[in-house]
């Protein structure tokens, strides 16, 4: 497979492993399971166990299981054919993924400040009014 080729798949695939990985970690679909990994990732006496319900917690974390099903789903590999490219492939994967995440998790955080500076400025206009 051509290297423009191989480097499409890396920015495409990298995106539902983005949006997997942010959806099971942050979002309100699964706060339940969330928070019962939580308290588990703390609360368990095993080493292995509390390290297994933290992956639930972390897209950092999760994002790398989430890319090695993805890699067993497309068998993607990046520049070599044999088990080379699937480790290249699979960090690659996971550190675009990552920076998916970061600016997504930027753009919300600039979308909430938006909408709290515009609550701000409405009550503002609206005790202006109230006082006249």
């Amino acid at each position: 497979m051509p290297i423009q080729l191989q480097l499409t798949y890396l920015f495409v695939l990298a995106i539902p492993i983005a949006c997997i990985a942010w959806t099971v970690t942050h979002e309100e679909v699964f706060r339940e399971p969330r928070e019962y990994c939580i308290n588990k990732s703390k609360t368990c006496k095993r080493f292995l166990q509390r390290k297994f319900f933290y992956l639930f917690t972390c897209e950092y974390c999760f994002s790398h299981y989430i890319t090695l099903a993805m890699l067993c789903i497309t068998h993607y590999t990046l520049l070599f054919a044999d088990w080379r490219g699937y480790l290249i492939a699979g960090f690659s994967l996971v550190w675009i993924a990552n920076v998916y995440m970061s600016l997504f998790a930027l753009l919300r955080t600039d979308i909430k400040k938006e909408g709290m500076e515009a609550k701000l400025e409405e009550k503002k206009l609206n005790e202006e009014q109230h006082n006249k």
